[in-house]
């Protein structure tokens, strides 16, 4: 299934908020839930995004270089 949403990118700033806002949070579930944490976003964040194909774009451009 193609989204059919104009795709919108985050200015610099904007990223800088998400990070903040993420590293908070892992910091709230603590070491010992932050994989599920981390499974239960990119879930949610994939089913927002209501495209598969642009997804495994994403994970492919995360586990890069790592």
């Amino acid at each position: 299934m193609t989204s059919t949403r104009t795709r919108t990118e985050l200015t610099v700033a904007a990223l800088e908020t998400v990070y903040d806002l993420l590293a908070s949070r892992i910091d709230q579930v603590g070491p010992e839930k932050t994989e599920l944490f981390l499974v239960k976003l990119a879930l949610l964040n994939a089913n927002a995004l209501g495209d598969a194909e642009l997804f495994r774009t994403q994970l492919d451009a995360a586990a890069a270089d790592l």
